[in-house]
């Protein structure tokens, strides 16, 4: 059978976490528009530092609860390089939408946000009510896809 575009897109978000770096949760994010990929993200380490896998996790020795104290993590969320990756890039995601394997947080939310992103479908929950609060006081669509619960 073939499937929506809602399946198609988060079944290549699923692959995409799979880059990941991270030793608490692999997230991957796509931003689509117009049913074309703008650009995809996977959570780890800035480019050219070292990755959690080789250094260790700060938040995982502190025993820092899912959903807390982000400051702590030296890698950018899944949503934040999907972002970051296509202004390097020159592309508009306005009216976009993004697909992630979970949830965002409230720092991704601001962001996806500001960057005019009309629509989130996401594979699980987080443990962030602000982040679905701001959402839906920005009017942006979210879409828990049950199918793709972790």
């Amino acid at each position: 059978m073939r499937p929506s575009w809602d399946e198609y897109f988060m079944e290549i978000v699923n692959v995409v976490k799979n880059r990941s770096t991270c030793l608490r949760r692999h997230i991957g994010a796509l931003i689509v528009k117009d049913k074309r990929i703008l650009s995809t993200g996977y959570n780890g380490a800035p480019k050219g530092l070292k990755h959690c896998e080789e250094i260790g996790c700060m938040r995982k020795k502190l025993n820092v609860p899912s959903g807390e104290r982000h400051e702590l993590c030296r890698a950018l969320h899944a949503e934040q390089n999907a972002i970051v990756q296509a202004a390097n890039s020159g592309v508009s995601i306005k009216d976009a939408t993004i697909y992630v394997t979970n949830q965002p947080c409230v720092l991704c939310a601001k962001m996806i946000i500001n960057a005019g992103i009309k629509r989130v479908v996401f594979g699980g929950k987080y443990p962030d009510e602000l982040a679905v609060s701001l959402f839906r006081d920005a009017d942006i669509e979210l879409i828990e896809f049950d199918k793709f619960r972790e």
